[in-house]
């Protein structure tokens, strides 16, 4: 489960912050800034862009926390903030370039996951991080939100504007894609430990 929900934060720290006190600020800052900025990197896959949206998102926070109710765990309420700040990261790049945000499925070619930033060593292609990059940008977050961080397809589809089966289309595909990945990577393994006891 995601990182966020393992932060307790005092109600009274984050009453302070809602009335303006930039000392509560500064304590929610340290307790998220690490769980936010991995979060959005994973979205983003680009350091630089993953730090500003980590600024974005705190400075969200910041404005907002005065209308925060405490319905929700704090550390909840932020992440909703972090995911909702890389999805519209990602909305605006595919809006920039003119295609859907579905557009990038066919971008990679299912025989061709070393070109992608998948290695083909067995110890490798087990790696979660190298086969999630392997994903398209819209698949990978639906991956991430679903599987990670524990979002429905009701509340993906929400965040991204969609609908419940769009996120389960993105889901089904994005396993099809992943499992060879997976699957290429446990062969090699035991292929590997054969090899090992013959000797």
């Amino acid at each position: 489960m995601s990182k966020f929900a393992d932060i307790e934060i005092d109600p009274a720290i984050v009453r302070r912050a809602a009335r303006g006190d930039a000392r509560a600020h500064e304590v929610l800052y340290r307790a998220f800034a690490a769980p936010v900025y991995s979060l959005v990197l994973r979205f983003t896959r680009v350091p630089a862009q993953a730090e500003d949206l980590t600024q974005e998102t705190f400075i969200e926070i910041m404005r907002s926390i005065g209308g925060f109710r405490g319905e929700a765990a704090i550390g909840s309420w932020i992440r909703r903030i972090a995911v909702s700040k890389a999805l519209m990261f990602l909305r605006s790049a595919w809006t920039a370039k003119g295609r859907p945000l579905d557009a990038d499925w066919d971008d990679t070619t299912a025989g061709d996951v070393a070109a992608h930033g998948v290695s083909a060593r067995p110890d490798d292609a087990l790696d979660l991080d190298a086969a999630l990059a392997s994903l398209p940008s819209i698949s990978r977050a639906v991956v991430w939100l679903h599987d990670v961080e524990g979002f429905t397809h009701k509340e993906i589809a929400a965040l991204m504007g969609k609908t419940e089966s769009f996120s389960k289309s993105q889901l089904s595909r994005a396993y099809s894609r992943l499992r060879p990945i997976l699957d290429a990577g446990r062969t090699g393994d035991a292929a590997d430990g054969a090899a090992v006891r013959s000797y």
